[in-house]
């Protein structure tokens, strides 16, 4: 299993856990006066013998300017059905959702937006899902988008499964 408490950025590299917060603190002071949307979205890849990679993406959305984004992998080494993927994917969300407001509660976290992106939309197998993946997300406490909106997990993580 890959290391779970490292994220990668494209931009600044590996981070701990720890560092993240001075480094979405840091590209946020960059324009204070910016509104900014903190979004979280997963995504997974079946490896067949080798078990599934799931991705979690964080973003940070500097409305109307970009952003910047980080993520990590886990591997499950057991394979999963498509419908317990998809639930283990807006799990990974949520608990990283509730990891970042923990991170920031002393910084005000509901100034910034945090949404969480599901990788679940009207075309395709997931939409028999949509109600009860949103259900999981809202009853959790955070405003979800699923496609073709969710952005931080069907492109951003996706990217790296």
């Amino acid at each position: 299993m890959k290391r779970k408490n490292i994220f990668i950025s494209p931009t600044l590299g590996e981070v701990t856990t720890g560092e993240l917060r001075n480094r979405i603190l840091s590209f946020m002071g960059e324009d204070p006066d910016s509104r900014y949307k903190m979004i979280i979205g997963s995504d997974s890849q079946d490896k067949n013998s080798e078990g599934i990679d799931f991705v979690t993406a964080i973003v940070i959305h500097r409305l109307g300017f970009g952003g910047i984004y980080f993520w990590k992998r886990i591997h499950e080494s057991k394979s999963l059905a498509m419908k317990s993927r998809i639930y283990q994917e807006a799990t990974f969300s949520i608990l990283c959702a509730q990891e970042i407001k923990e991170i920031f509660k002393s910084d005000d976290i509901a100034s910034y937006e945090l949404e969480i992106h599901v990788d679940i939309g009207n075309v395709g197998k997931t939409k028999e899902m949509i109600n009860e993946v949103i259900g999981m997300v809202r009853g959790s406490g955070f405003p979800v988008r699923m496609k073709p909106y969710s952005y931080a997990a069907s492109t951003i993580a996706d990217r790296y499964t």
